[in-house]
């Protein structure tokens, strides 16, 4: 506590030196030395005129006013006294514009370090931070937006080296109130500026914002996510790759959700080509029209956690309001590596060495967010699950 006292003190005095050092302090002094000297002489004179400042609260006001507005409450009637006046009247108007145009100046540098994402967060939590930039990301952003209702423009902080196309995207009413760092997003300093630390979930997209090679698009991915979960072990992270080559990087990271935007694809024209038509389903179900309709993630009530999955299928058939046609379960939901690592230590601590190899080789097993689609009725429903339903559109 003592060095920290001392720390303080110590910038304190080091502020003062250096305050005492500038010639701009002199010069104010200076100048509210000269305003007190001309109050005196208008005092001293005018007093005795029939002016009208017959105290030295008249005077103060006389010189408030000459300073602050640059008018006169009362008529001098002594040439020394309106020389007072004249001079307190001119060094209002220089000085005070002086200020004014400093502070201007200020409030525009603030908004122009905003505009440019310059601008450090502050203040800010449970935000969705989007890393990367690539043609059509409007679109993405859009899409982002329709599928998660909770979210608003302004708890949204865009990442990105595309400083021109993130002013040309804000112009936009809608985008008006999202926030946008300039900068690397792979670099640490950076992501402290968005206030990953508080953040609530992190999307990091192939990044085309300079002609980076497809390994080199991947590469910033990997390293940007290693360097998120170094950061904020605690944030829901979704990445996007274009080649599955570094997916096993990704998981290692504990990465919370993969896209592989090449095999999807790929397997999307490979279904078409059979000409049944599952290509028209697969657009339906993920359709970002809509964020009521197709594939939907569900809570399951509390008290059907531990019973069968045939009885949450009979419950959510003879509800009124449904939330749609429950299809299966997504098993470990959420950041499931963190309730891993726990197990983990849990496991650790069991005293029986063939139970703690037997746990540790479960928990290793375990996967983030995995979907199991209808089964069984005897399916016994797991903790940390949720519900996957298919709704269509409302008529």
């Amino acid at each position: 506590m003592s060095k920290r006292k001392d720390g303080k003190q110590r910038h304190f005095f080091h502020s003062l030196k250096m305050l005492l050092k500038s010639p701009s302090t002199y010069a104010y002094l200076a100048i509210v030395l000269l305003i007190v000297c001309m109050a005196a002489v208008v005092y001293n004179v005018e007093t005795k005129t029939g002016s009208g400042i017959q105290t030295k609260f008249d005077t103060f006001y006389f010189m408030c006013v000459a300073v602050f507005a640059g008018y006169f409450e009362y008529v001098c009637e002594s040439l020394p006294g309106r020389a007072a006046a004249i001079t307190l009247l001119i060094t209002g108007t220089f000085f005070f514009s002086y200020i004014r145009g400093n502070i201007t100046a200020l409030f525009v540098d603030i908004q122009e370090k905003k505009d440019k994402g310059l601008k450090t967060m502050k203040d800010m939590s449970g935000h969705f931070i989007i890393c990367g930039w690539r043609p059509g990301f409007e679109k993405i952003l859009k899409t982002v937006l329709k599928s998660n209702p909770d979210i608003s423009t302004d708890m949204v902080v865009l990442v990105n080296e595309a400083p021109e196309q993130m002013q040309l995207l804000k112009s936009h009413e809608s985008y008006k109130d999202i926030s946008f760092i300039a900068g690397d997003f792979t670099d640490e300093s950076t992501l402290k500026r968005a206030c990953i630390q508080d953040a609530e979930r992190i999307l990091v997209i192939s990044d085309k914002s300079k002609d980076y090679s497809e390994l080199e698009i991947d590469s910033r991915t990997v390293l940007a996510v290693l360097t998120i979960e170094s950061m904020n072990p605690g944030l829901y992270v979704v990445a996007e790759l274009m080649s599955p080559k570094f997916e096993k990087h990704l998981k290692m990271a504990h990465c919370d959700e993969i896209i592989l935007t090449q095999d999807y694809e790929q397997a999307l024209l490979a279904t078409a080509s059979s000409g049944q038509g599952y290509s028209h389903v697969i657009s339906t179900l993920i359709s970002s029209n809509d964020a009521n309709s197709g594939i939907l993630i569900g809570d399951i009530p509390p008290e059907f956690i531990g019973k069968t999955y045939g009885d949450l299928k009979k419950y959510e058939a003879d509800k009124k309001e449904q939330h749609g046609l429950l299809i299966g379960l997504l098993l470990n939901s959420g950041n499931f590596h963190h309730r891993r690592t726990e197990a983990l230590r849990e496991a650790q601590k069991n005293p029986d060495i063939s139970k703690i190899i037997d746990n540790l080789q479960k928990v290793k097993l375990l996967k983030s967010n995995e979907p199991v689609l209808a089964p069984t009725s005897a399916f016994v429903i797991p903790r940390h699950s949720k519900a996957i339903f298919v709704r269509g559109k409302a008529n």
